[in-house]
């Protein structure tokens, strides 16, 4: 009988949590936006966190909660924010495609090394090495290809020993920029035509040592521009896009051939074909 009265003493408690813990799940539910699962099924569901957020679902709440604005989603684009703005009632911009960029030239041939690494191929563990590493460009591409094995789209490669991005691949999540330990990856526009694929920030007689296709921060870049869309910075030419019209002026003048333009001989105001574009090389 002790055992029967424990049963049954175990089964009441059982039946009286159950009943107090439906109470609390009704008193204190959360209620869901019901437009949280279409709009999370709206998005890729790559989880690459280019939108800013670790994942799809962590973006679309973001977006339901005002923290975020929809149609940033870089692998989706255009498409993927109009089917956001579909379900949300609200026009969204397209915006403008980017992809990444990685500012070294320094192939084999270009950049001089300290000494033959025989490590572990990764980037972020040769960095740590005395004295950064074994190129003599301390700012420069490692080439271990650390890059390469977090991009999830397969646009990154190893290429002469410096990384280099396929964009036509590339969604511009920038997974790679992250990666990167030399901090060398930008973010660009998609029809970028001018690009400067260099880091350096050594002084001319500096660099010379050690490459001989990197920026000398000469500034006859800056002196050609007449859109003023090309400034020398810390012995570094950089490009402000929103003001560059690819004439290629820059390229035509650059000593090194360091500036890259897709076609110098405009011949009309047409917008140059991606696929005629060589700074993917770079």
């Amino acid at each position: 009988m002790v055992i029967v009265y424990a049963l049954a003493v175990l089964a009441g408690l059982g039946v009286v949590f159950g009943a107090v813990l439906a109470v609390a799940g009704k008193v204190f539910a959360v209620e869901e936006d019901p437009r949280l699962e279409p709009l999370t099924e709206a998005l890729p569901g790559a989880n690459c966190g280019g939108c800013g957020f670790s994942g799809c679902a962590a973006y679309a709440q973001a977006v339901l909660k005002g923290k975020a604005k929809p149609g940033m989603c870089p692998v989706g684009g255009a498409e993927v924010g109009k089917a956001m703005g579909d379900i949300l009632g609200v026009v969204v911009e397209e915006q403008e495609r980017c992809v990444a960029l990685v500012k070294c030239s320094g192939y084999e041939g270009h950049a001089q090394k300290k000494y033959d690494y025989d490590g572990l191929s990764d980037c972020l563990a040769a960095s740590r090495l005395p004295g950064g590493g074994p190129n003599e460009c301390p700012h420069g591409c490692l080439g271990f290809g650390t890059c390469v094995k977090t991009c999830p789209f397969g646009a990154m490669s190893v290429k002469n020993g410096v990384a280099t991005v396929d964009h036509e691949l590339c969604v511009g999540c920038m997974k790679c920029a992250a990666a990167c330990p030399r901090n060398l990856i930008v973010k660009v526009p998609y029809s970028a035509d001018i690009t400067v694929a260099c880091n350096s920030q050594e002084k001319g007689a500096a660099l010379r040592k050690y490459c001989d296709i990197g920026c000398l921060g000469c500034k006859i870049c800056e002196k050609t521009c007449e859109h003023d869309a090309i400034h020398v910075e810390d012995n570094l030419a950089r490009i402000d896009y929103s003001k560059c019209v690819s004439c290629g002026l820059c390229a035509a003048k650059c000593p090194r051939h360091l500036i890259r333009d897709a076609r110098l001989n405009k011949e009309h105001d047409e917008p140059i074909p991606v696929s005629d574009s060589k700074w993917s090389d770079a």
